[in-house]
């Protein structure tokens, strides 16, 4: 039975490696509709994310208290952007669920259009996105955004699936990695790339649809090998991913989020008070969790770093 302190609900005593119960988790603002997308500028110690709904990015700038900060429009409109991170140069690379695109947003300001179209078909709607230590960019297409008006523009799927896809921006080119998913979601690599981990949300779109994360083997060529599932969610579905760096992988789930060990064992949960959509580690020691849910962002120090780039 799990041991319930505070926000905290622990499964395995390795739980505590990654939270410590004195350290509460604040709700840093509450204003928005749906936000999503947390990523962490640690050059210009800002935070960015999205509100899906009013088409917006969002920037938080912490104060010295690391108890509140302030929070301005970024980008409005923003095509309705969901997933944010950065590349390897520092530019802001964004899924547009309203433009159905992925772009990278230039040191000036300049958008540019990374993928938009594959054989000719519009993407669906650009969901999550994770660059890798080579430049690589891969994200996920499910149908989302044009399920209804709500977060994009109501559309038909051209494609004729919801795929996982790498571009690389050297040559432009996008490659399909992984093509048998219901609604591939959030994703990250493990601490050594050697790992892919992938959501798929499929229950949200589908009667007894996966609710699961799936591993994937990565190759020195960048493709792709297994595609087991790592875990299943136990509160509906996982949406967005990351890893620290030991390797544990945690996800924004129905009840807030889970943390699970590299082997997929569910080390424990932070309990959160409205649905999880996604988290980033930022701060100056990339020990701060930033965690989006509901209309809220919330944030709590962990002993626990992040490894992912950004």
């Amino acid at each position: 039975m799990a041991e319930i302190l505070f926000e905290y609900e622990i499964h395995d005593r390795r739980f505590r490696q990654c939270v410590n119960r004195n350290q509460r988790l604040v709700e840093l603002w509450g204003d928005g509709a749906w936000t999503e997308g947390p990523v962490w500028f640690g050059d210009q110690g800002i935070l960015l994310f999205s509100d899906i709904p009013n088409d917006r990015i969002l920037r938080f700038v912490p104060d010295l208290t690391g108890l509140g900060g302030t929070v301005s429009v970024f980008r409005q409109p923003a095509g309705n952007a969901n997933g944010l991170t950065r590349d390897r140069e520092g530019r802001l690379i964004a899924c547009e669920h309203g433009h159905r695109r992925v772009t990278r947003t230039e040191i000036d300001g300049r958008i540019t259009v990374l993928a938009d179209h594959w054989n000719g078909r519009r993407l669906n709607s650009p969901n999550d996105v994770v660059v890798k230590s080579d430049g690589t960019i891969w994200f996920t297409d499910p149908a989302y955004g044009i399920a209804s008006d709500l977060e994009g523009h109501r559309g038909e799927m051209e494609y004729g699936g919801c795929f996982v896809f790498r571009i690389d921006p050297r040559t432009g080119s996008l490659e399909v990695v992984a093509d048998d998913f219901v609604r591939p979601n959030g994703l990250c690599f493990s601490p050594d790339e050697s790992r892919l981990y992938v959501v798929d949300s499929g229950i949200t779109a589908v009667e007894n649809g996966p609710g699961h994360i799936r591993v994937f083997a990565v190759d020195e060529h960048d493709r792709l090998h297994g595609g087991e599932v790592f875990a299943t969610c136990d509160a509906t579905r996982f949406d967005g991913i990351r890893c620290d760096a030991a390797g544990n992988v945690w996800g924004a789930c129905d009840d807030g989020i889970h943390v699970l060990s590299p082997a997929g064992e569910l080390l424990g949960k932070i309990r959160v008070p409205q649905i999880c959509s996604n988290l980033c580690f930022g701060g100056p020691k990339r020990n701060r969790l930033f965690v989006t849910a509901g209309r809220s962002l919330y944030a709590v120090l962990t002993p626990a770093n992040g490894a992912q780039w950004p």
